[in-house]
């Protein structure tokens, strides 16, 4: 019985601290503890109650949460109908101005009539226009002259009747500007980078010509004059010079019938430094070997002509004798040998000419070799070239020239220059041959004469 009425109140205990765990923290009350089962019995009856008020307050504020959300569920889906209702009658009103659009856009092309057909052709002529206007050196004179021009080529509605005379007015000044020799003050930017105002004188649509003879380019990206990085030749830039001073009259003058580009691609064009340098080490050799023969060539020149002066300055005077030349030297032999006979007198007199020779002969061989080395060593350059160029070919194939015009350049040039270096050498070594021979057949023949005479003696 004990045991039975011990678990009835343990049960009940945990019943009640479960039942009225809520209803403590509600009302942050503290139940006291029951001492017997009446007390038991009368917390369970008082917990009981509290316990169901507490749950019709949540009964009834669930429920009261239950009308409000579906009040808003109404609520949207009342706003979806009306959003959707707005949205059949937006695309209704879409359809509606399309098939509009589309009828005003065929009566505007109908009310267009052959204006359509005049607008095509004038943003035609216009854009043709542009890019003429743009790239004349006109344009040096008379800037902006295209933004008109550009706005209408882009238009998208008919041409103003302003518009269609700034068309024109542009095509007549082009037209009348293109006949004209005009000099006008324009700013010049130098190379250097500096700018200088000068006086151009324009011919035409061709070129201009700045006052000490120049050509000047007009560059259409920078809208800017400048002058060429290289001029052509003297012989242009002088008859340029005499066109620009001259008031009156006619003058002659080069012009350039591309409107620049062959003056631009002018400045691309090697001149002969650059095309000597093309040559490389082979080039230097070859150039090496005609200085050193020309330098021989002159030495002999200067020395067999001073040899000659002497020799004939010794014929004045025979029975004299000078050791400073040839003649005298032999003539001293003969003097020394007068009492031998013809055949030992001859003997001596060759030997003595034997002796002169070679130094009169000295250096003739040796520009002889130079003038048969200088071909040699262009044909060594013109192979090297070759080989240079095939290896460019193995490397990079033939897609490009521009790989292979070194190589080539080089394998011309040396040929060129071997030429040139042979050509000057065999005439210096055919005048400087000449010379030698010359004064060695006089030695001969003042030889022969003494032997004449002294056989005659005897």
């Amino acid at each position: 019985m004990k045991q039975l009425l011990k678990n009835v109140l343990v049960a009940a205990t945990v019943t009640l601290t479960a039942g009225t765990t809520i209803a403590a923290n509600a009302q942050q009350q503290t139940q006291p503890e029951a001492k017997s089962l009446d007390q038991l019995l009368q917390l369970v009856k008082e917990n009981r109650v509290s316990s169901r008020k507490l749950d019709q307050q949540r009964e009834q504020a669930f429920l009261a949460e239950k009308a409000d959300k579906q009040a808003m569920l109404n609520k949207a889906k009342q706003q979806l109908k009306d959003e959707e209702a707005r949205s059949q009658r937006l695309q209704k009103a879409f359809s509606e101005n399309e098939i509009k659009l589309a009828n005003k856009e065929t009566e505007l092309e109908n009310a267009k009539g052959t204006l359509g057909e005049m607008f095509g052709v004038v943003r035609g002529a216009a854009t043709d226009t542009i890019g003429r206007i743009a790239t004349s050196i006109i344009s040096a004179q008379y800037p902006g002259r295209e933004d008109v021009l550009e706005s209408l080529s882009e238009a998208k509605e008919l041409p103003t009747l302003k518009e269609l005379e700034e068309l024109w007015l542009a095509l007549l000044t082009e037209m009348t500007e293109s006949g004209k020799v005009v000099t006008f003050p324009t700013t010049v930017t130098l190379l250097d980078g500096g700018t200088e105002q000068m006086d151009v004188t324009r011919v035409g649509v061709f070129n201009l010509i700045a006052p000490n003879g120049d050509y000047l380019i007009y560059s259409d990206a920078t809208e800017q004059v400048q002058p060429l990085g290289r001029q052509p030749d003297g012989y242009v830039t002088d008859e340029a010079d005499e066109f620009t001073d001259t008031t009156s009259g006619y003058a002659g003058v080069y012009l350039d019938p591309s409107k620049g580009q062959i003056l631009s691609l002018l400045t691309q064009k090697a001149t002969l430094e650059e095309r000597y340098h093309q040559g490389g080490t082979v080039g230097y050799v070859i150039t090496a070997v005609l200085i050193l023969g020309l330098l021989i060539s002159i030495y002999k020149l200067v020395t067999l002509a001073s040899v000659n002066a002497k020799i004939r300055s010794q014929l004045k005077n025979i029975s004299n004798p000078s050791e400073k030349n040839p003649l005298g030297r032999i003539l001293k032999v003969y003097h020394e040998n007068k009492s031998a006979d013809a055949e030992n007198l001859e003997l001596k007199l060759d030997e003595a000419i034997m002796r002169e020779t070679p130094s009169i002969d000295a250096g003739v061989n040796v520009i002889k070799i130079f003038a048969a080395i200088a071909p040699l060593l262009g044909l060594l350059g013109t192979v090297v070239g070759m080989i240079g160029t095939f290896q460019s070919i193995t490397l990079f194939g033939t897609g490009d020239p521009k790989i292979m015009a070194g190589d080539i350049s080089m394998a011309l040039v040396t040929t060129a220059e071997g030429l040139i270096a042979a050509i000057p050498l065999i005439l210096a070594h055919s005048v400087v041959a000449a010379r030698s021979k010359h004064i060695v057949h006089v030695l001969d023949e003042q030889a022969a004469g003494i032997i004449a005479a002294h056989s005659e003696k005897e």
